[in-house]
């Protein structure tokens, strides 16, 4: 974590759930959590090197996130683009593959230790651990329990766990070596966290608001208007001449 206040970084994102009125060991929905931000989002599916990117004038943002990324992925790189544009000072377009190990950019690693920590706050990690595993050793099943509360990856889990040293880098390579989706199974979880989400075209914000408004307006044309909905799946031919 060389060139990082890590400790600044754990203030930042605890900072930020205090701004956004959520306490310090609660989970994250990140469909409300960008309503809340007026975040407008995006969902498309991208090359497998592109995670997200995002982008910010004046008061209005905007991410774009890989729906051909597991949903956990997805997860995390939301968290990563709050970094840039809610936390980072000199923010510059660009695009992101959060949790990339051979990253040089300070921002970006910033970012990823920012998505952690927001997304895995230390004390609903150790409020869900028992006591016992606490002292003695964590279960694989305790492991699972806690990547479905936080909606976030084996991986990702294991790293925070090796920050908070809670694990030692042993037992992270052993762990990381579980089989995820069959033992996500055996202790009684479902898999959509580890697989690819099928939401294509999803869009969070208000996006379809907005193109209605300016249509309402005569801003745009009707075709337009058309076309502006057709590109998130809607499809209102019929009805575009009901303005209100």
């Amino acid at each position: 974590m060389a060139n990082i206040n890590y400790e600044e970084i754990c203030q930042l994102a605890l900072d930020f759930r205090n701004r956004c009125f959520l306490n310090a060991y609660e989970a994250i929905d990140c469909e409300k959590l960008l309503l809340q931000l007026n975040v407008l989002t995006l969902f498309r599916p991208l090359s497998t090197s592109f995670s997200g990117m995002c982008e910010k004038k004046k008061d209005k943002r905007f991410i774009l996130i890989n729906s051909n990324q597991v949903l956990s992925r997805q997860h995390f790189t939301i968290a990563h683009e709050l970094y840039h544009l809610f936390v980072q000072k000199e923010f510059k377009i660009h695009i992101c593959n959060p949790g990339s190990t051979n990253t040089k950019d300070i921002e970006e690693k910033k970012a990823d230790t920012f998505a952690s920590n927001l997304l895995m706050p230390e004390l609903g990690i150790k409020r869900l651990i028992p006591l016992s595993e606490l002292k003695e050793g964590i279960k694989l099943s305790t492991l699972f329990k806690l990547e479905k509360y936080f909606s976030v990856s084996h991986t990702a889990l294991l790293y925070r766990l090796k920050d908070l040293k809670l694990l030692t880098k042993d037992e992270v390579e052993r762990y990381s070596k579980a089989p995820v989706i069959k033992y996500a199974q055996l202790y009684g979880f479902d898999t959509k966290l580890y697989e690819i989400a099928g939401n294509e075209k999803v869009i969070i914000g208000d996006y379809a608001i907005l193109a209605k408004e300016k249509f309402d307006r005569n801003k745009i044309s009707e075709s337009h208007y058309i076309e502006l909905l057709s590109e998130i799946g809607i499809q209102l031919p019929d009805i575009v001449n009901e303005k209100n």
